[in-house]
């Protein structure tokens, strides 16, 4: 089984390239604070890799 991984989004989207934003809504992750629990996929790492400086991470 695979473990979960919360992330909360810390710092805002705005002024970033489209790619992150869409990487952001793709995630669940809408408004800044908001935190979600997502399956640790390998697909779900390489979302949070391109965005991780604008996130928390938790495992």
């Amino acid at each position: 089984m695979s473990a979960d991984v919360k992330v909360t989004l810390v710092r805002s989207h705005i002024g970033k390239a489209s790619s992150v934003k869409a990487v952001l809504i793709g995630m669940g992750l809408t408004k800044r604070q908001k935190s979600v629990t997502l399956k640790d996929t390998p697909e779900v790492r390489g979302m949070i890799n391109k965005v991780r400086h604008l996130l928390k991470v938790e495992e």
